[in-house]
């Protein structure tokens, strides 16, 4: 495996601590006034989220781990585990659901993602930045309130609560957000 100084650490960087995978998610170098300089390195497991700080001179070395993702089709869920057909080999692959966290509210049936493998085993799943969904529950607006700012609730085809304005009906598809989860516009129906 590929290993780089604590100081060529950068956000994003996938390490193996210990045998385990963290995602680098802060790095800063210091220089106190009085000792000499570090780096302050701040970490998230890749699987159960906790996080790790660690203090590592600039000569200390890190183990990074080598990721590839390929594009993958939402199949079906199984279990505790979902699963995810490889677009290219037809290879089927099992997340479990604990390690996809609140992801699948953003994946419909069918949809294309990417999948992030470690040694050929899959550790995450990769959202674009937005995702098309259809409305099937929207509450009702007040009928000629169009002065207040106010969006209701509607309950999307993956179980995402998201606010939306009044002129959303059941049956629409909308563009959401997979970051904030938040309500970008009207979209076209997506392409079978």
């Amino acid at each position: 495996m590929p290993t780089v100084k604590a100081n060529q650490v950068r956000k994003g960087n996938v390490l193996i601590l210990s045998g385990e995978l963290y995602v680098c998610t802060d790095h800063e170098f210091r220089k106190p006034g009085k000792g000499s300089s570090f780096n302050q390195i701040k970490c998230k497991h890749l699987t159960t989220g906790s996080f790790k700080s660690m203090k590592m001179s600039t000569d200390e070395t890190l183990e990074v781990a080598f990721l590839s993702t390929r594009p993958c089709t939402y199949s079906y869920p199984e279990g505790e585990n979902h699963v995810f057909m490889d677009k290219e080999n037809f290879e089927l692959y099992y997340l479990n659901a604990d390690l996809l966290g609140d992801k699948m509210r953003f994946v419909r049936d069918n949809q294309e993602v990417s999948v992030t493998f470690h040694e050929e085993i899959p550790i995450s799943l990769e959202l674009p930045a937005h995702v098309v969904l259809q409305v099937t529950e929207a509450e009702i607006a007040a009928r000629g309130d169009t002065v207040s700012n106010d969006k209701k609730g509607a309950v999307c085809e993956t179980g995402l609560t998201v606010r939306v304005p009044p002129y959303i009906e059941s049956g629409e598809w909308i563009k959401v957000h997979t970051e904030t989860g938040d309500f970008l516009s009207r979209a076209d129906a997506p392409e079978a």
